[in-house]
């Protein structure tokens, strides 16, 4: 399950604004949360066709509002 363009078009507004130099869009850190979600399978075990494992659990932190290791 991965979402599409159009898909990420309805929704891109309730993320928060991508800053810096970023390697990832947000539309691939939701197709690789969603990876994760489906397949059960751990962070480390995100394949690499979705980026940095550290990156897209750093980015969902972000996207739920608060600081990642703060209570996982």
């Amino acid at each position: 399950m991965e979402l599409t363009e159009a898909q990420y078009h309805q929704i891109k507004d309730c993320l928060p604004r991508q800053r810096g130099n970023v390697s990832l869009l947000n539309l691939q850190v939701l197709n690789a949360i969603l990876y994760i979600a489906e397949h059960g399978c751990k962070w480390r075990g995100l394949p690499e066709r979705f980026g940095r494992w550290h990156t897209v659990y750093t980015r969902m932190g972000r996207f739920q509002g608060r600081r990642v290791g703060a209570g996982f």
